[in-house]
């Protein structure tokens, strides 16, 4: 896999044209249980291939139970200098729920372990609206957040997704369904209780001290080209959209050959339309109408207004300085939906 990976990268070079790497990140699965030699090797192939930032952010995925000192020292001396840590909640009945393999103990001392080590850009995950979290142990997990001082915060709402272990449990009534009344009142609290904190809510899921705003998060927010390696991973460059096939033993079979296995898909422009008003709806400084207006009609620009005006009066959204369409509060409990409703 590793050498596919190396190999991979070299016969995507011309993908992003001669555009400079702001940012690395190794997710989409457990990158942490990878051998560091292999972490190592791919980013010496990225900085040898493309032209990277003197400025690079270097993210990588991590398990609480996977952190150790030796392994944070190691990821420090390759380069990485930010972790994104899938801490989920600091209760053992949520994690034992959420069936992660760390325990509340691992949840604290990851944090310490990775600021003593040499990372201290950190962001952690905290998932909310399941039917363990009461609003005190909500209100205490955030609490802890900001105890250790954890500079970017990223909290999802739990969902029930098909065919998983949840909607068996909930279907077979051995646990209650989700609630969506205690998801929003959950959202709302950690909204105000963050931004008191000194927070920015710069996307509807993402929380940032000043500075800490991840590169990465934001390039897809900004319409940023990116490109993805490995199975499952995808690319963009502003005119198409590709995705590697997920089948690992055939993704290396066809990597071996010289064939990049993806799919793609060439962007209409009503879809970088509707992708401008997803990605922009989400984001604290909302969209730029001036934007929006240069890419559509007179007959099409009403047509979007009526919508607007529609969601202002019911004070989803509204304009700030006659050009920025940004959600309020409660907007941001139905961002998907309202920007579903705004689509062409």
């Amino acid at each position: 896999m590793t050498q596919c990976l190396l190999h991979e990268i070299n016969l995507q070079k011309d993908f992003l044209g001669d555009e400079t790497i702001e940012s690395i990140y190794f997710g989409g699965g457990t990158p942490s249980i990878f051998p560091e030699s292999a972490i190592q090797q791919l980013i010496d192939e990225v900085r040898k291939v493309f032209k990277v930032a003197d400025t690079i952010e270097c993210t990588l995925e991590a398990n609480p139970d996977d952190i150790t000192a030796l392994k944070i020292k190691s990821y420090a001396a390759m380069g990485i200098n930010r972790l994104s840590i899938g801490i989920q909640s600091f209760f053992d009945d949520d994690l034992q729920f959420m069936n992660r393999a760390h325990d509340r103990l691992q949840a604290f001392e990851c944090i310490l372990l990775a600021k003593e080590n040499g990372i201290s850009n950190i962001s952690a995950d905290l998932i909310f609206g399941f039917p363990l979290l009461t609003d005190e142990k909500w209100k205490q997990n955030i609490d802890k957040m900001l105890q250790l001082n954890i500079p970017h915060i990223s909290c999802y709402a739990m969902t029930v997704e098909p065919k998983t272990a949840l909607a068996s449990m909930i279907k077979k009534q051995k646990t209650k369904p989700l609630d969506d009344e205690v998801s929003a009142r959950q959202y709302e609290y950690l909204m105000q209780r963050l931004m008191h904190a000194g927070y920015a809510h710069y996307e509807i899921s993402n929380f940032a001290l000043p500075g800490f705003e991840a590169k990465h998060n934001s390039s897809y927010w900004n319409d940023s080209s990116y490109l993805g390696i490995g199975p499952s991973a995808h690319s963009y460059n502003k005119q198409t959209r590709r995705w590697n096939v997920a089948n690992n033993a055939l993704y290396i079979a066809q990597i071996q050959k010289n064939i990049l296995p993806y799919e793609e898909e060439i962007l209409s422009s009503t879809d970088k339309i509707n992708e401008l008003i997803m990605v922009s709806i989400r984001q604290s400084r909302g969209l730029d109408l001036s934007l929006l207006s240069a890419k559509l009609n007179q007959s099409a620009l009403n047509q979007f207004m009526n919508k607007v005006n529609k969601w202002q009066n019911q004070q989803m959204l509204f304009i700030h300085n006659d050009h920025m369409i940004c959600l309020t509060t409660k907007g941001k409990l139905f961002a998907d939906g309202i920007a579903s409703d705004l689509f062409f």
